[in-house]
């Protein structure tokens, strides 16, 4: 077996062992806390060990933005795929 097709085949591994986890009754919500929560930690790390807060907020706020977005439109590719194989 060549080095791609190992490749291959743990990715699909993966990508299959993602699929067995089920999503969370509120997905979106609890994303956006959980998010949120990290943002917090960022900026009371920052501010505690007396770091720039401009820079930190922008940073915080640019890494709940992208992450939030980001988790959002995989729960979305998730929802429509169950929703196709379902339909089938």
């Amino acid at each position: 077996m060549t080095r791609f097709e190992r490749r291959r085949d743990s990715k699909e591994r993966m990508r299959r062992a993602s699929d067995s986890i089920p999503l969370p009754s509120h997905p979106y919500r609890s994303s956006a806390i959980f998010y949120a929560v990290l943002s917090a930690i960022l900026l009371g790390v920052t501010y505690a060990t007396g770091g720039g807060m401009p820079r930190a907020l922008l940073f915080a706020g640019g890494f709940f933005v992208i992450a939030t977005g980001f988790t959002w439109m995989r729960f979305r590719n998730k929802l429509a795929e169950q929703e196709r194989e379902d339909s089938r």
